[in-house]
């Protein structure tokens, strides 16, 4: 199977972690790097378990600089994820299988029900939650996406191209961190995917085990490096939220004497492993699409302003723009990019054109429920 994960140099020491667990435990696996970076960094490029490192630009984007200037480092990691699978499966034609994983993964075991599973479908996705029970989880699923995006499998099919394409002009256009206007990055897109597609969703408590998991979970040592979660054997643990501190945190809510040795223990070794491969030195590497090629930081407001696609025909190369140069522009445009984010429908600027459930949600505040309930009825039936 071919294994990649997509990330920015700040992320390198973490996807050296995943390629090498990835090459330890999975057979005849190929593990490839997605880089959304101008160039290879060295400790990139000699690292032996990336079989291959490939800019994120030379996946066959017609115009990626206007592409990733919309973005923020963490968003930019994530809306290359569909365009590039499809560079890989063109890429690695003789090969039916491709599997992404996100870069703060470490792998413990074989992908054996994986690689039967997909031998019958074509699209596999994890759940983050799969039992009920952690309601401050059941509410954050509701917000980022009932399904991890850390994780996604797929088999060569017109069923899965078909998804691609679409997943892929989605993320074109709407890959932000928007939660307002219900996107969260590639993530909450794939709530449609199973009622547009053919969708499996695989409900295995080893695959995908992450700090949304540790409520209530039972991960145990069964000797020889083989562990069990919940009864499952254990593939991968997802350790996200390790740099903001929400792990730590999670650890402190969920776990108790009774479950959290195990998990603790691996998760201060996925820490030494992270320090071994250059977390304090390559964990700090700047973005290189950070900066116009003046030098002047790229300002949130322009990127904010350059998502209204008006100004792509204006400055057809942002990178040689400047701050003052987009607010300007997008100031006689008729929009103003320090008013906040850009609504994803249209690319106008937030405030000045709300969707209708913030009408109907203002009126509520200002008339009350009922009288905007009445007021819509009315409106529905024409009196």
């Amino acid at each position: 199977m071919i294994y990649f994960t997509s990330i920015c140099a700040n992320y390198l020491p973490k996807a050296m972690a995943l390629a090498a667990s990835v090459k330890r435990h999975c057979k005849d696996a190929v593990f490839v790097l997605c880089l959304v970076e101008r160039e290879i960094p060295e400790a990139a490029a000699r690292f032996p378990h990336f079989d291959e490192v490939v800019l994120a630009q030379d996946a066959g984007w017609e115009n990626f600089e206007r592409f990733v200037f919309r973005h923020s480092i963490v968003e930019a990691s994530t809306a290359v994820k569909p365009r590039f699978m499809q560079h890989l499966m063109a890429r690695f034609g003789s090969h039916v299988k491709f599997v992404y994983l996100d870069p703060d993964v470490r792998v413990y075991g074989d992908f054996e029900e994986l690689r039967s599973l997909l031998d019958r479908a074509s699209i596999v996705v994890c759940p983050h939650l799969l039992r009920p029970g952690n309601i401050d989880m059941e509410i954050s699923s509701l917000a980022h996406g009932a399904y991890n995006l850390g994780f996604l499998a797929l088999a060569r099919s017109p069923n899965a191209e078909s998804f691609l394409q679409w997943w892929a002009d989605r993320l074109f256009r709407f890959c932000y961190d928007d939660k307002a206007r219900g996107i969260f990055t590639d993530q909450k897109w794939m709530d449609l995917a199973p009622s547009f597609f053919d969708v499996h969703i695989l409900k295995h408590h080893g695959y995908d085990f992450a700090t949304w998991s540790l409520l209530g979970s039972d991960l145990r040592d069964n000797g020889a490096g083989a562990y069990v979660v919940n009864g499952d054997p254990l593939r991968f643990i997802h350790f996200s939220g390790l740099d903001s501190g929400t792990l730590e945190k999670a650890i402190g809510w969920w776990l108790t004497a009774d479950n959290r040795d195990c998990f603790v223990r691996l998760y201060k070794d996925y820490r030494a492993a992270l320090e071994q491969y250059g977390q304090s030195t390559l964990g700090s590497l700047p973005w290189s699409y950070a900066n116009y090629r003046s030098g002047e930081p790229i300002a949130k407001e322009a990127r904010l302003a350059y998502r209204d696609p008006a100004l792509w025909a204006r400055i057809p190369d942002p990178f040689d723009a400047s701050n003052a140069e987009l607010a300007a522009c997008a100031a006689e445009l008729g929009g103003s990019p320090a008013k906040g984010s850009v609504a994803p429908s249209t690319g106008l600027v937030q405030g000045e054109h709300p969707w209708l459930i913030e009408r109907v949600l203002a009126s509520a505040r200002r008339a009350g429920v009922g009288a905007t309930l009445v007021k819509g009825l009315r409106r529905v039936v024409g009196r």
